[in-house]
């Protein structure tokens, strides 16, 4: 039996715990702070990229994730420019003003790292090619220690069975 009376609840909010836990044994243990992080780097990233590579990013995020994913999304408005690494870090530093002390930095790390453990490389490969060079190369290395763990993760499209 369903905790939530359907099972693609459950998965989705199972799912989104994993990925806050992973952000928290970067940030620390405050959750409300590791989903204002994911939140906050999901949309800067969002906003750098085209489209249709946005699209198909938030086509393999888990259901609620998706969500914050799309939240204000304004896809007439994008891309909006970014030159390197220390504007996307500034940028996602003065969206976590509003919240306890985290270095943007780390809150950048968390979240790519968790993409990385959750998103099929082929996707981020796309991704990260639509980013500016120093973004990308900092993520590279970062995904170079960081294994995927496709077992713990909702399959893309979960949301959509059955429809």
């Amino acid at each position: 039996m369903s905790a939530n009376g359907l099972e693609v609840f459950d998965k989705t909010i199972q799912t989104t715990h994993i990925w806050l836990n992973e952000i928290t044994e970067v940030i620390g243990p405050d959750r409300h702070l590791a989903w204002k992080v994911l939140s906050t780097v999901l949309h800067k990233l969002r906003d750098r990229l085209p489209v249709d590579v946005a699209a198909h990013l938030g086509a393999q995020l888990p259901l609620l994730i998706r969500g914050v994913y799309y939240d204000q999304f304004q896809p007439a408005k994008q891309p909006t420019r970014c030159r390197d690494l220390d504007e996307f870090v500034a940028e996602v530093q003065e969206w976590l003003s509003d919240v306890r002390p985290v270095a943007a930095v780390d809150a950048v790390d968390a979240v790519f790292g968790t993409l990385s453990r959750h998103v099929p490389e082929g996707q981020l490969a796309i991704v990260r090619h639509a980013l500016p060079e120093t973004i990308r190369t900092r993520w590279e290395r970062l995904s170079d220690f960081t294994p995927q763990r496709p077992a713990a993760t909702e399959a893309p499209g979960a949301g959509l069975r059955g429809h």
